[in-house]
């Protein structure tokens, strides 16, 4: 049985070509990638070493060899944070049985009032499952007729692979499935991450398990959103973390003049503070 670390591991070295790092090609081989003995000599291991936490027969690996391993992949910023906090999730979990735990979902008075001071901006509070916990008026306003907000605690997550309407409504889906799916492994815990992922795998397919299994680091670039009216919708994204609450506070900011007129129109007259606590 895998592990989270050694499935971003494989996933990093199957993307990689051996030219972009100097290496020789090879030739035609049957799997993609790296081989894993090029990868265990730029990182100075040995390649049943390699194997071992690949496999997950070794799910504890020193803090230096995480450090070789991500100089060996040439990992940016992002990757090497992902890649510490798999190989400490991965060890933490060595022989441990997950109990799946829903969530945590109240939203704190104070964070409730700083939302309602953001109208009639776009803002809402979120967890990293994607529950959508708060929003303000606005965010209904143009959310409201896409199906984003059905349910009794609508979640970004189950509606990106569970409703059909989400590709129309995301122009980049790939990319916000990718942003959705990465997240869950930072969820505020384990049995958390647990709860979800096994709700969603029976409904969301493969597409859900593929993508969850490959560690992608999202870009996180502009929001493009089709409204079901007609409007389409470019936003930037500020987010404010909440590590008390393990909650984030996300304000998303008009591109341009055509999306400051598209949610002007969109925006209800009378719209106001919502929250599913």
């Amino acid at each position: 049985m895998g592990t989270p670390l050694g499935d971003f591991i494989r996933a990093k070295r199957d993307g990689i070509q051996p030219e972009s790092l100097g290496l020789p090609s090879r030739g035609r081989r049957r799997t993609p990638g790296l081989r894993r003995q090029d990868l265990a000599t730029r990182a100075d291991v040995s390649v049943e070493y390699l194997t071992r936490i690949e496999q997950g027969r070794d799910r504890n690996p020193s803090p230096t060899v995480v450090t070789a391993l991500a100089d060996a992949l040439a990992l940016d910023s992002s990757e090497r944070n992902h890649l510490r906090y798999l190989a400490k999730i991965t060890a933490g979990v060595c022989a441990v049985q997950i109990r799946p735990v829903a969530p945590a979902r109240e939203v704190r008075p104070a964070v409730l009032r700083t939302l309602g001071l953001l109208e009639p901006g776009i803002a809402i509070v979120t967890n990293r499952l994607g529950d959508i916990l708060a929003r303000t008026g606005t965010f209904e306003s143009i959310t409201g007729e896409t199906g984003l907000l059905e349910g009794a605690v609508p979640n970004l997550t189950r509606y990106v692979f569970t409703d059909p309407r989400a590709r129309a409504f995301f122009l980049d889906w790939d990319d916000i499935a990718d942003e959705q799916t990465f997240d869950l492994w930072l969820a505020p815990s384990l049995e958390n991450l647990e709860w979800l992922t096994g709700e969603l795998t029976p409904v969301a397919g493969s597409e859900f398990t593929r993508r969850l299994n490959q560690h992608v680091v999202p870009r996180r670039g502009i929001l493009r959103l089709e409204h079901p009216a007609g409007h389409t919708l470019r936003l930037l994204r500020e987010t404010l973390e909440l590590p008390m609450d393990e909650q984030q506070l996300v304000v998303f900011h008009p591109v341009d003049a055509q999306t400051d007129q598209a949610v002007e129109q969109l925006r209800q007259p009378h719209g106001r503070l919502r929250s599913i606590s």
